[in-house]
């Protein structure tokens, strides 16, 4: 095989959750110019018409599911409906995901679960659901974050350990399913990338961050989904149970 051909995800099924905005539609219509079909999940429905629209402009086809990660069914469905409409599912990308910024003397139990439950264990149930279809070659991609390794400012106790979790997560289903099923498992670790959720940070908070980025800039959400591409391909076919940071170097400083 050529060596360009390793990276090639012609014709792979590729789910991306939280596919209705941000890396999420990043993420899927990158999939789909490199020559894959998208099923693209979201809990906001109404959106995911955009998201299927950029998709099938690259000739490619889209399928949109609702989708609420927290809840196992829900997950199971979407496995279900791609199976249905393509017949295999070759790629995950766990993207889904809430974050909070509140006080950890402040904090609810309710917030605190609600993060837990979408950016963790959804991240679960979804592997879960595909790890029970996919066949050898095939690759699930969680979306984890620098704030599962480090600190950035912020108050966010809920995201870190959530995130940390889908770390931990990552290396344990890597170990039960490469070598027996033949599917790697790794993670992605983003730093920072225009998204929902960097919108929401305080003003001037990631001109604050700059100092730590050794690249000097936040990242282009490009830049992730290339890097996505390249662990779904068989370019990456030596690589497992990992956590790739794709910050700029900030986890380095």
């Amino acid at each position: 095989m050529a060596i360009t051909d390793l990276f090639s995800v012609e014709d792979k099924v590729v789910i991306v959750t939280g596919a209705s905005s941000g890396l999420g539609v990043a993420f899927a219509t990158a999939f789909a110019e490199a020559g894959a079909d998208v099923v693209i999940a979201a809990r906001r429905v109404d959106r995911l018409a955009e998201t299927a629209q950029a998709i099938e402009a690259t000739g490619r086809k889209a399928l949109a599911v609702a989708c609420d990660v927290a809840d196992q069914a829900a997950c199971q469905h979407v496995v279900d409906e791609a199976i249905a409409t393509f017949g295999r599912v070759d790629v995950l990308v766990n993207n889904a995901g809430v974050g909070t910024a509140v006080p950890a003397t402040k904090e609810t139990p309710e917030q605190f679960r609600q993060v837990i439950d979408v950016n963790l264990n959804g991240s679960y149930w979804m592997a879960q659901a595909c790890g029970k279809v996919m066949g050898p070659g095939s690759s699930i991609i969680n979306i984890a974050s620098i704030l599962g390794i480090t600190t950035a400012g912020l108050p966010q106790a809920a995201y870190s350990a959530s995130k940390a979790g889908v770390i931990g997560l990552t290396r344990d289903l890597a170990q039960q399913w490469t070598g027996r099923k033949g599917i790697r498992v790794n993670a992605l670790a983003p730093g920072f990338f225009a998204s929902e959720m960097t919108a929401a940070y305080p003003d001037a908070y990631l001109e604050s961050q700059a100092s730590r980025m050794l690249v000097g800039r936040t990242g282009d959400p490009a830049e992730l989904a290339a890097t996505a591409i390249w662990l779904a391909s068989a370019a990456s076919g030596y690589v497992t149970g990992q956590t790739i940071a794709v910050d700029g170097g900030l986890t380095v400083t």
